[in-house]
């Protein structure tokens, strides 16, 4: 497994944890910022990587002190001596809204650093999108903008999922024309 270095970028630091964390029999999926992140080539850039999971902190963090990951003074976030970004563990299990997601059925993303569980586009749009309806958050709606404009998109599921969480019309019609613009999904 390669090691974490001053130099490492956040998807080769993603896929480090992702792959040693599967090795360990551990079930956790990159989310959050950190996604959108690698599924917008750094146009945001994420200060942390939050690996959803189910599993106890003690158990993940046996994984993670491995890869030269320690608990900081917050106790729910980890440092790496050479790495700029935190880690944390939101606990699972992975859902947007009101949607709970069957990690199972997700694929990995195949990197140049090997194989990293990370949300996938849709759900990455959703995680965002989310924000934006419960927390009027707008760089999380410019966020879920920029990944549906570089990423194939389930639309219909992303609408019947803005329909069940209250996403008004007119928001959604705004967000839909704003993601299709560019790229004439």
């Amino acid at each position: 497994m390669a090691e974490i270095t001053a130099h490492s970028s956040l998807q080769e630091v993603a896929a480090i944890i992702s792959q040693a964390l599967v090795a360990h029999g551990v079930d956790a999926t990159l989310s959050g910022g950190a996604a959108v992140s690698i599924y917008t080539d750094n146009r945001y850039q994420s200060h942390d990587l939050d690996f959803v999971s189910t599993v106890g902190i003690n158990t993940l963090a046996r994984v993670v002190n491995k890869l030269g990951f320690v608990v900081t003074p917050s106790r729910r976030l980890f440092a790496h001596p050479e790495s700029q970004w935190l880690l944390e563990f939101p606990s699972g299990p992975l859902g947007f809204g009101n949607r709970v997601v069957d990690t199972s059925s997700l694929q990995t993303l195949e990197t140049p650093y090997g194989p990293l569980r990370v949300i996938p586009p849709t759900l990455c749009v959703m995680d965002r999108l989310a924000a934006f309806v419960h927390w009027r958050d707008r760089q999380c709606l410019e966020q879920a903008i920029w990944v549906a404009q570089s990423h194939a998109i389930d639309w219909d599921d992303l609408r019947s999922w803005a329909n069940q969480e209250g996403m008004p019309e007119a928001d959604w019609r705004s967000f839909h024309s704003n993601a299709t613009a560019q790229n004439g999904g």
